[in-house]
């Protein structure tokens, strides 16, 4: 079973756009959820993710990963992979 990756995106985002490139690239499903108007799930993700504001914002098996330049750094530091791999519990 794969890692269960949830990203918190809006409409207007080329961090977002790039984050999903990237892990469509790697063949990952992930959810997506649209927080563009939905001022109470923004003001949740400020609290999940210790107080940050932008998007996208990324969690794998429910850890908070970070953004696009988080989930890039990573994925070049060969950790994104091992994340990915392992099942949600």
């Amino acid at each position: 079973m794969a890692a269960r990756v949830r990203m918190y995106t809006t409409l207007v985002c080329p961090y977002c756009i790039r984050a999903k490139m990237l892990l469509k690239s790697k063949g990952v499903a992930f959810e997506e959820i649209d927080v563009s108007s939905d001022h109470e799930t923004r003001a949740w993700l400020v609290k999940a993710t210790g107080g940050r504001r932008t998007v996208p914002q990324i969690f794998i098996n429910d850890e908070a990963i970070g953004g696009f330049d988080d989930m890039r750094a990573l994925d070049l530091a060969g950790e994104l992979d091992k994340k990915l791999s392992q099942s949600a519990a």
